[in-house]
Protein backbone atom coordinates (compact mmCIF):
# COMPACT_ATOMS: atom_id res chain seq x y z
CA UNK A 1 0.00 0.00 0.00
CA UNK A 2 1.19 3.57 -0.57
CA UNK A 3 3.17 4.91 2.35
CA UNK A 4 4.19 1.50 3.67
CA UNK A 5 7.89 0.66 3.93
CA UNK A 6 9.16 -1.54 1.14
CA UNK A 7 10.28 -4.95 2.42
CA UNK A 8 13.24 -6.20 0.40
CA UNK A 9 13.43 -9.91 -0.41
CA UNK A 10 16.34 -11.20 -2.47
CA UNK A 11 15.53 -13.44 -5.42
CA UNK A 12 16.34 -17.12 -5.25
CA UNK A 13 18.34 -16.81 -8.43
CA UNK A 14 22.13 -17.07 -8.51
CA UNK A 15 24.68 -16.34 -11.21
CA UNK A 16 26.90 -19.41 -10.97
CA UNK A 17 28.99 -18.96 -14.11
CA UNK A 18 29.95 -16.12 -16.45
CA UNK A 19 31.62 -16.06 -19.86
CA UNK A 20 32.48 -13.72 -22.70
CA UNK A 21 33.35 -14.10 -26.35
CA UNK A 22 35.19 -11.40 -28.29
CA UNK A 23 35.87 -12.20 -31.95
CA UNK A 24 39.31 -11.97 -33.50
CA UNK A 25 42.31 -10.09 -32.20
CA UNK A 26 42.10 -6.78 -30.33
CA UNK A 27 41.99 -3.89 -32.78
CA UNK A 28 43.93 -0.77 -31.72
CA UNK A 29 42.80 2.68 -32.83
CA UNK A 30 45.40 2.96 -35.57
CA UNK A 31 44.19 -0.28 -37.20
CA UNK A 32 40.46 0.48 -37.36
CA UNK A 33 40.52 1.30 -41.08
CA UNK A 34 41.97 -2.17 -41.78
CA UNK A 35 38.63 -3.56 -40.59
CA UNK A 36 36.02 -0.92 -41.35
CA UNK A 37 37.59 0.39 -44.56
CA UNK A 38 39.30 3.64 -45.55
CA UNK A 39 37.66 6.97 -44.84
CA UNK A 40 37.85 10.45 -46.35
CA UNK A 41 39.47 13.51 -44.81
CA UNK A 42 36.20 14.76 -43.29
CA UNK A 43 35.35 11.42 -41.70
CA UNK A 44 38.95 10.98 -40.54
CA UNK A 45 38.73 14.25 -38.62
CA UNK A 46 35.52 13.08 -36.96
CA UNK A 47 37.15 9.76 -36.07
CA UNK A 48 40.15 11.49 -34.48
CA UNK A 49 37.93 13.77 -32.42
CA UNK A 50 35.73 10.96 -31.10
CA UNK A 51 38.56 8.51 -30.36
CA UNK A 52 40.36 11.21 -28.39
CA UNK A 53 37.42 11.55 -26.02
CA UNK A 54 35.99 8.04 -25.72
CA UNK A 55 38.97 6.43 -24.00
CA UNK A 56 38.74 3.20 -26.01
CA UNK A 57 42.22 1.86 -26.80
CA UNK A 58 41.18 -1.39 -28.45
CA UNK A 59 38.07 -3.31 -29.40
CA UNK A 60 36.99 -6.39 -31.38
CA UNK A 61 35.25 -6.72 -34.74
CA UNK A 62 33.72 -9.85 -36.26
CA UNK A 63 35.57 -9.05 -39.49
CA UNK A 64 38.41 -10.86 -41.25
CA UNK A 65 40.98 -8.09 -41.88
CA UNK A 66 42.43 -9.95 -44.85
CA UNK A 67 39.18 -10.30 -46.78
CA UNK A 68 36.94 -7.71 -45.11
CA UNK A 69 34.28 -10.40 -44.78
CA UNK A 70 32.12 -10.95 -41.72
CA UNK A 71 33.60 -13.71 -39.54
CA UNK A 72 30.58 -14.35 -37.30
CA UNK A 73 26.88 -13.68 -37.28
CA UNK A 74 25.36 -12.16 -34.16
CA UNK A 75 23.77 -15.53 -33.33
CA UNK A 76 27.20 -17.18 -33.62
CA UNK A 77 28.73 -14.65 -31.22
CA UNK A 78 25.97 -15.37 -28.70
CA UNK A 79 26.29 -19.14 -29.14
CA UNK A 80 30.06 -18.99 -28.58
CA UNK A 81 29.61 -17.12 -25.29
CA UNK A 82 27.04 -19.67 -24.09
CA UNK A 83 29.28 -22.58 -25.05
CA UNK A 84 32.08 -20.93 -23.06
CA UNK A 85 29.65 -20.52 -20.17
CA UNK A 86 29.02 -24.25 -20.04
CA UNK A 87 32.58 -25.36 -20.89
CA UNK A 88 33.85 -25.24 -17.31
CA UNK A 89 30.60 -25.32 -15.39
CA UNK A 90 28.95 -28.34 -16.99
CA UNK A 91 31.81 -29.77 -19.06
CA UNK A 92 30.16 -28.43 -22.18
CA UNK A 93 26.91 -30.33 -21.63
CA UNK A 94 23.96 -28.17 -22.67
CA UNK A 95 21.39 -30.98 -22.36
CA UNK A 96 20.05 -29.67 -19.04
CA UNK A 97 19.42 -26.10 -20.24
CA UNK A 98 15.79 -25.16 -19.62
CA UNK A 99 15.57 -21.48 -20.56
CA UNK A 100 17.55 -19.40 -23.06
CA UNK A 101 17.24 -15.60 -22.92
CA UNK A 102 19.02 -13.48 -25.53
CA UNK A 103 19.12 -9.71 -25.88
CA UNK A 104 20.58 -7.66 -28.71
CA UNK A 105 20.03 -4.46 -30.64
CA UNK A 106 21.51 -5.92 -33.83
CA UNK A 107 19.87 -9.26 -34.70
CA UNK A 108 20.86 -10.90 -37.96
CA UNK A 109 17.31 -10.70 -39.34
CA UNK A 110 13.89 -9.24 -38.57
CA UNK A 111 12.42 -12.75 -38.26
CA UNK A 112 12.84 -15.34 -36.74
CA UNK A 113 13.67 -14.17 -33.23
CA UNK A 114 17.31 -13.89 -32.23
CA UNK A 115 17.11 -16.43 -29.37
CA UNK A 116 15.60 -19.06 -31.67
CA UNK A 117 18.56 -18.67 -34.03
CA UNK A 118 20.99 -19.01 -31.12
CA UNK A 119 19.15 -22.12 -29.92
CA UNK A 120 19.44 -23.60 -33.39
CA UNK A 121 23.21 -23.14 -33.34
CA UNK A 122 23.57 -24.62 -29.86
CA UNK A 123 21.68 -27.70 -31.05
CA UNK A 124 20.62 -28.56 -27.51
CA UNK A 125 17.30 -30.24 -26.57
CA UNK A 126 14.03 -28.25 -26.62
CA UNK A 127 13.92 -25.39 -24.12
CA UNK A 128 12.09 -22.11 -23.60
CA UNK A 129 13.56 -19.24 -25.63
CA UNK A 130 12.99 -15.51 -25.22
CA UNK A 131 14.31 -12.68 -27.39
CA UNK A 132 14.34 -9.17 -25.96
CA UNK A 133 14.43 -6.01 -28.06
CA UNK A 134 15.91 -2.59 -27.40
CA UNK A 135 19.47 -1.28 -27.25
CA UNK A 136 21.85 -1.51 -24.26
CA UNK A 137 19.17 -2.47 -21.74
CA UNK A 138 17.96 -5.39 -23.84
CA UNK A 139 20.58 -7.66 -22.22
CA UNK A 140 19.29 -6.74 -18.75
CA UNK A 141 15.71 -7.33 -19.88
CA UNK A 142 16.81 -10.85 -20.80
CA UNK A 143 18.53 -11.18 -17.42
CA UNK A 144 15.38 -10.13 -15.59
CA UNK A 145 13.24 -12.62 -17.50
CA UNK A 146 15.68 -15.43 -16.75
CA UNK A 147 15.94 -14.43 -13.08
CA UNK A 148 12.18 -14.34 -12.65
CA UNK A 149 11.79 -17.72 -14.35
CA UNK A 150 14.34 -19.30 -12.03
CA UNK A 151 13.23 -17.48 -8.86
CA UNK A 152 9.58 -18.44 -9.42
CA UNK A 153 10.55 -22.07 -9.89
CA UNK A 154 9.31 -22.14 -13.47
CA UNK A 155 12.70 -23.42 -14.59
CA UNK A 156 15.72 -24.77 -12.73
CA UNK A 157 18.19 -22.75 -14.78
CA UNK A 158 18.51 -20.12 -17.47
CA UNK A 159 21.32 -19.05 -19.78
CA UNK A 160 21.23 -15.31 -20.43
CA UNK A 161 23.20 -13.56 -23.15
CA UNK A 162 23.78 -10.07 -24.48
CA UNK A 163 25.45 -9.83 -27.88
CA UNK A 164 26.15 -7.23 -30.54
CA UNK A 165 27.30 -7.27 -34.15
CA UNK A 166 27.66 -3.50 -34.52
CA UNK A 167 30.39 -3.66 -37.16
CA UNK A 168 27.86 -4.46 -39.89
CA UNK A 169 26.56 -0.89 -39.46
CA UNK A 170 29.98 0.75 -39.28
CA UNK A 171 31.96 -0.11 -42.41
CA UNK A 172 32.78 2.31 -45.20
CA UNK A 173 31.05 -0.03 -47.67
CA UNK A 174 27.84 0.15 -45.61
CA UNK A 175 27.93 3.95 -45.59
CA UNK A 176 28.65 3.99 -49.32
CA UNK A 177 25.65 1.72 -49.95
CA UNK A 178 23.47 4.06 -47.92
CA UNK A 179 24.79 7.05 -49.89
CA UNK A 180 23.96 5.39 -53.21
CA UNK A 181 20.27 5.24 -52.30
CA UNK A 182 19.60 8.80 -53.47
CA UNK A 183 17.04 10.58 -55.57
CA UNK A 184 17.86 10.98 -59.31
CA UNK A 185 20.52 13.59 -59.94
CA UNK A 186 24.29 14.06 -60.02
CA UNK A 187 26.23 11.37 -58.09
CA UNK A 188 27.24 12.20 -54.54
CA UNK A 189 30.87 13.10 -53.91
CA UNK A 190 32.65 10.16 -52.29
CA UNK A 191 33.14 11.69 -48.87
CA UNK A 192 29.99 10.50 -47.09
CA UNK A 193 28.58 13.95 -47.63
CA UNK A 194 24.99 12.94 -46.77
CA UNK A 195 26.02 11.81 -43.31
CA UNK A 196 26.10 14.32 -40.48
CA UNK A 197 28.11 14.07 -37.27
CA UNK A 198 25.20 12.26 -35.58
CA UNK A 199 25.62 9.42 -38.08
CA UNK A 200 29.42 9.32 -37.91
CA UNK A 201 29.53 9.52 -34.10
CA UNK A 202 28.81 5.88 -33.30
CA UNK A 203 31.10 4.49 -36.02
CA UNK A 204 34.07 5.00 -33.68
CA UNK A 205 32.25 4.04 -30.47
CA UNK A 206 30.70 0.61 -31.08
CA UNK A 207 32.19 -2.86 -31.53
CA UNK A 208 31.34 -6.56 -31.42
CA UNK A 209 31.14 -9.14 -28.66
CA UNK A 210 28.95 -11.32 -26.46
CA UNK A 211 28.70 -12.11 -22.78
CA UNK A 212 26.61 -14.64 -20.91
CA UNK A 213 25.70 -15.80 -17.41
CA UNK A 214 24.15 -18.99 -16.07
CA UNK A 215 21.34 -18.62 -13.53
CA UNK A 216 20.42 -21.38 -11.09
CA UNK A 217 18.10 -21.66 -8.10
CA UNK A 218 20.93 -22.60 -5.74
CA UNK A 219 24.55 -21.45 -5.40
CA UNK A 220 27.15 -23.58 -7.16
CA UNK A 221 30.04 -25.35 -5.45
CA UNK A 222 32.85 -23.74 -7.45
CA UNK A 223 34.02 -20.14 -7.35
CA UNK A 224 31.89 -17.13 -6.42
CA UNK A 225 28.13 -17.02 -6.82
CA UNK A 226 26.21 -13.81 -7.33
CA UNK A 227 22.75 -13.67 -5.85
CA UNK A 228 20.44 -11.29 -7.69
CA UNK A 229 18.98 -9.03 -5.02
CA UNK A 230 16.95 -6.97 -7.49
CA UNK A 231 16.76 -5.65 -11.04
CA UNK A 232 15.05 -2.35 -11.84
CA UNK A 233 14.31 -1.10 -15.35
CA UNK A 234 12.78 2.34 -15.92
CA UNK A 235 11.80 4.13 -19.13
CA UNK A 236 11.51 7.89 -19.46
CA UNK A 237 9.98 7.71 -22.95
CA UNK A 238 6.96 9.52 -21.56
CA UNK A 239 9.17 12.58 -21.02
CA UNK A 240 11.93 12.46 -23.64
CA UNK A 241 12.06 12.07 -27.41
CA UNK A 242 14.17 9.47 -29.27
CA UNK A 243 17.93 9.98 -29.09
CA UNK A 244 19.53 6.94 -30.77
CA UNK A 245 17.85 5.64 -33.91
CA UNK A 246 18.38 3.06 -36.66
CA UNK A 247 15.93 2.00 -39.35
CA UNK A 248 14.16 5.34 -39.07
CA UNK A 249 14.72 9.07 -39.46
CA UNK A 250 13.93 11.51 -36.69
CA UNK A 251 11.60 14.30 -37.78
CA UNK A 252 11.70 17.95 -36.74
CA UNK A 253 8.94 17.38 -34.19
CA UNK A 254 10.86 14.53 -32.53
CA UNK A 255 8.75 11.74 -34.02
CA UNK A 256 10.22 8.91 -36.10
CA UNK A 257 9.52 7.96 -39.68
CA UNK A 258 10.29 4.27 -40.06
CA UNK A 259 12.01 2.47 -42.91
CA UNK A 260 8.78 0.87 -44.15
CA UNK A 261 7.22 4.28 -44.69
CA UNK A 262 10.23 5.26 -46.80
CA UNK A 263 10.17 1.97 -48.69
CA UNK A 264 6.45 2.31 -49.49
CA UNK A 265 6.91 5.85 -50.80
CA UNK A 266 7.79 5.49 -54.48
CA UNK A 267 9.53 8.87 -54.42
CA UNK A 268 11.07 8.33 -51.00
CA UNK A 269 14.78 8.81 -50.42
CA UNK A 270 16.11 5.84 -48.42
CA UNK A 271 19.53 7.42 -47.96
CA UNK A 272 20.79 6.92 -44.42
CA UNK A 273 17.64 5.26 -43.06
CA UNK A 274 19.59 2.26 -41.75
CA UNK A 275 22.59 4.09 -40.33
CA UNK A 276 22.74 4.38 -36.53
CA UNK A 277 22.12 8.00 -35.60
CA UNK A 278 22.77 9.67 -32.24
CA UNK A 279 21.37 13.06 -31.21
CA UNK A 280 24.52 14.03 -29.32
CA UNK A 281 23.12 17.28 -27.92
CA UNK A 282 20.15 15.49 -26.40
CA UNK A 283 22.46 12.71 -25.17
CA UNK A 284 24.82 15.10 -23.40
CA UNK A 285 21.94 16.99 -21.80
CA UNK A 286 19.88 14.07 -20.52
CA UNK A 287 21.89 10.86 -20.13
CA UNK A 288 23.07 11.52 -16.57
CA UNK A 289 20.45 14.05 -15.49
CA UNK A 290 17.53 11.82 -16.40
CA UNK A 291 18.83 8.28 -15.94
CA UNK A 292 20.86 8.99 -12.80
CA UNK A 293 19.50 12.19 -11.28
CA UNK A 294 15.84 11.29 -11.79
CA UNK A 295 15.83 7.48 -11.61
CA UNK A 296 18.47 6.44 -9.07
CA UNK A 297 17.05 8.30 -6.02
CA UNK A 298 13.68 6.67 -6.65
CA UNK A 299 15.25 3.19 -6.85
CA UNK A 300 17.52 3.82 -3.85
CA UNK A 301 14.50 4.80 -1.72
CA UNK A 302 12.52 1.79 -2.86
CA UNK A 303 15.26 -0.66 -1.90
CA UNK A 304 16.74 1.35 0.98
CA UNK A 305 20.20 1.13 -0.54
CA UNK A 306 23.05 3.50 0.37
CA UNK A 307 26.27 4.18 -1.55
CA UNK A 308 28.52 3.04 1.30
CA UNK A 309 26.98 -0.44 0.94
CA UNK A 310 28.30 -0.76 -2.63
CA UNK A 311 31.66 -2.54 -2.94
CA UNK A 312 31.79 -2.55 -6.75
CA UNK A 313 30.15 -0.16 -9.19
CA UNK A 314 29.91 -1.38 -12.80
CA UNK A 315 28.83 1.56 -14.97
CA UNK A 316 28.19 1.01 -18.65
CA UNK A 317 29.03 4.36 -20.15
CA UNK A 318 29.60 4.57 -23.89
CA UNK A 319 32.59 6.88 -23.65
CA UNK A 320 35.14 7.94 -21.04
CA UNK A 321 33.81 11.43 -21.76
CA UNK A 322 30.77 10.60 -19.59
CA UNK A 323 32.72 9.36 -16.55
CA UNK A 324 33.20 12.80 -14.96
CA UNK A 325 29.56 13.89 -15.52
CA UNK A 326 28.40 10.58 -14.05
CA UNK A 327 30.57 11.04 -10.94
CA UNK A 328 29.34 14.61 -10.59
CA UNK A 329 25.68 13.58 -10.89
CA UNK A 330 26.14 10.87 -8.25
CA UNK A 331 27.54 13.47 -5.85
CA UNK A 332 24.66 15.84 -6.57
CA UNK A 333 22.07 13.24 -5.55
CA UNK A 334 24.11 12.27 -2.47
CA UNK A 335 24.97 8.83 -3.88
CA UNK A 336 28.73 9.27 -4.22
CA UNK A 337 30.67 6.05 -4.90
CA UNK A 338 34.43 6.43 -4.62
CA UNK A 339 35.94 5.85 -8.04
CA UNK A 340 38.33 3.29 -6.57
CA UNK A 341 35.23 1.07 -6.34
CA UNK A 342 34.34 1.54 -10.02
CA UNK A 343 35.09 -1.30 -12.43
CA UNK A 344 35.03 -0.93 -16.20
CA UNK A 345 36.87 -2.47 -19.15
CA UNK A 346 35.69 0.01 -21.78
CA UNK A 347 39.29 0.84 -22.75
CA UNK A 348 40.20 -2.76 -23.59
CA UNK A 349 36.88 -4.34 -24.62
CA UNK A 350 35.15 -1.38 -26.25
CA UNK A 351 31.48 -0.46 -26.17
CA UNK A 352 29.55 -3.63 -26.98
CA UNK A 353 26.08 -2.32 -26.18
CA UNK A 354 23.84 -4.96 -24.61
CA UNK A 355 26.86 -7.24 -24.07
CA UNK A 356 28.93 -4.65 -22.17
CA UNK A 357 27.60 -5.34 -18.67
CA UNK A 358 28.05 -9.10 -19.08
CA UNK A 359 31.58 -8.66 -20.43
CA UNK A 360 32.46 -6.39 -17.48
CA UNK A 361 30.87 -8.79 -15.02
CA UNK A 362 32.73 -11.79 -16.46
CA UNK A 363 36.10 -10.07 -16.01
CA UNK A 364 35.31 -9.12 -12.42
CA UNK A 365 33.79 -12.55 -11.73
CA UNK A 366 36.99 -14.26 -12.90
CA UNK A 367 39.42 -11.79 -11.31
CA UNK A 368 39.64 -13.35 -7.84
CA UNK A 369 38.88 -9.93 -6.32
CA UNK A 370 35.36 -10.68 -5.12
CA UNK A 371 34.86 -11.37 -1.41
CA UNK A 372 31.96 -13.02 0.33
CA UNK A 373 29.24 -10.46 1.00
CA UNK A 374 30.46 -7.92 -1.59
CA UNK A 375 27.69 -6.01 -3.29
CA UNK A 376 27.87 -5.10 -6.97
CA UNK A 377 25.73 -2.32 -8.44
CA UNK A 378 25.33 -2.31 -12.20
CA UNK A 379 24.28 0.83 -14.06
CA UNK A 380 23.15 0.28 -17.65
CA UNK A 381 21.73 3.31 -19.47
CA UNK A 382 20.20 3.27 -22.93
CA UNK A 383 19.87 6.44 -24.95
CA UNK A 384 17.40 5.05 -27.51
CA UNK A 385 14.49 6.77 -25.84
CA UNK A 386 16.12 6.95 -22.43
CA UNK A 387 15.73 3.71 -20.50
CA UNK A 388 17.93 2.66 -17.60
CA UNK A 389 18.57 -0.55 -15.68
CA UNK A 390 20.09 -0.93 -12.22
CA UNK A 391 21.13 -4.37 -10.96
CA UNK A 392 22.21 -5.26 -7.41
CA UNK A 393 24.17 -8.49 -6.91
CA UNK A 394 25.60 -10.00 -3.73
CA UNK A 395 28.60 -12.33 -3.61
CA UNK A 396 27.75 -15.63 -1.95
CA UNK A 397 30.28 -18.42 -1.46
Amino acid sequence: MPGQNYKEESMQAFITSAAAFLPGRPVPNEAIENYLGPVSGLTAKTRKLILKGNGIKQRHYAIDPETGRQSHTNAELAAESIRALFADHCKGNLDELQCLCCGTSSPDQLMPGHAAMVHGLLNCPPCEVISTAGICVTGISALKYGAMSVALGLTENAAVCGSELASTFLGTSFFDSMGQQTSPGPPQEKKHGPFAFEEQFLRWMLSDGAGAVLLERRPGNKGPNLQIEWIEILSLANELEPCMVAGAVKQDDGSLRGWREFACDAAGDMRGVFTIKQDTRLLNREITRALVGTCLPRIARKHNIHPDEIDWFLPHYSSHYFRAPLARQLREIDFHIDEQRWFTNLATRGNTGSASFFIMLEELFSSGKLKNGDRILGFIPESGRFTVAYVLLKVVR
